[in-house]
């Protein structure tokens, strides 16, 4: 998947891979290249092929390179350049001959062209066990149906725990029948059903009952290889886009402050917020008095109500998934990424 929520994570697990003696090569654009060089640059044995993206023959426009540049408009355009990246991929896998290929949920078609070079394709989701269980029990029971407001919370049953969602937390994709997307889905879900089965970035001792549900319950074949994260315990990368601000100014910002103490707020590349959004929870999150650092993405700074902020109670860092260091700082009491 051209995202660096999903890069990134894909280039940790082939780093545990060469780690354990396996070979691992990773197909990209050169667009996502970067970190990969980088990667080798370090002593990583991990080989790189480069596709070209986007694709002859495609009418997405030569700057558009990842994920985090769509717009709602050119969606499926983006999507079905990336089904046409199946021609450059067979001929690699022709070349190679890889003994399994793990690609990303979004890349469908990689399950016919590992069925027809005879390789077992496995899936990679980059989520945690709850969230592929929340996300099944969401498509099978859509419990969202039947509540008759946004503010009338609804329960996803049949899941270890009881577990509330309120409408406005649904993907508008799923809201809605016979949409453009739907068909992806359909595709999305087919293909997992034909893989080896499923490599998931989580452990067993994190999510007991969730591994368990997914794959006793939900008769799901499935590893946790996580957290992949630590494969960079010993070394300073940059994981993604660069800072658009002095690091060093993040940093000295985030050591003044206690242990504990700063919440990290990220929404991913692709989410979209309009202005009235972004200052109602920047409002919200400010007024709490809480310490944070909000990573958000280029596309909407201008409008970020906390934009170019590095100082008080709060950093907003312009851009996404930089620098891993200030994860590793103790400040940081919370890390998830919403």
């Amino acid at each position: 998947m051209l995202a660096h929520g999903h890069m990134i994570p894909c280039l940790d697990m082939a780093k545990v891979f060469v780690s354990n003696g396996c070979k691992a090569t990773l197909i990209t654009t050169q667009a996502y290249s970067d970190p990969i060089t980088k990667a080798q640059e370090s002593g990583h044995g991990i080989d790189l092929r480069i596709i070209k993206f986007p694709p002859e023959g495609s009418s997405l426009p030569e700057n558009i390179t990842g994920m985090d540049q769509v717009e709602k408009d050119t969606l499926m355009v983006f999507i079905d350049a990336m089904e046409m990246l199946q021609v450059q991929f067979e001929l690699i896998l022709q070349e190679l001959r890889p003994d399994c290929i793990v690609s990303d949920m979004f890349l469908h078609w990689t399950v016919d062209s590992a069925a027809k070079f005879g390789i077992p394709r496995l899936v990679f989701h980059g989520i945690s066990y709850i969230g592929l269980c929340c996300g099944e029990a969401m498509e099978e029971y859509k419990p969202f149906v039947k509540v008759s407001s946004d503010e009338e919370p609804f329960l996803l049953p049949h899941l270890p725990h009881e577990l509330y969602f309120y409408k406005t937390q649904v993907s508008p994709f799923s809201l809605q029948d016979n949409n453009s997307f739907s068909e992806w889905d359909k595709k999305m879900n087919e293909s997992e059903k034909k893989s080896y089965g499923v490599l998931v970035n989580s452990f067993h001792e994190l999510e007991l009952d969730y591994e368990h549900h997914y794959t006793k319950v939900l008769s799901k074949k499935a590893w946790g290889i996580g957290p992949l994260l630590l494969c960079n315990k010993q070394e300073k990368s940059i994981r993604g886009k660069a800072y658009a601000i002095h690091e060093d100014n993040c940093l000295k910002w985030l050591h003044s402050k206690p242990l504990n103490s700063v919440i990290y707020i990220c929404f991913g590349s692709i989410a979209s917020f309009s202005s009235a959004q972004l200052t109602e929870m920047a409002k919200g999150i400010e007024d709490s008095g809480q310490n944070f650092i909000w990573l958000k993405q280029d596309s909407n700074l201008e409008s970020h109500p906390l934009r170019h902020r590095s100082g008080g109670n709060s950093v907003t860092v312009p851009s996404l998934f930089a620098a891993v260091d200030p994860l590793n700082l103790g400040c940081l009491g919370s890390r998830n990424q919403v």
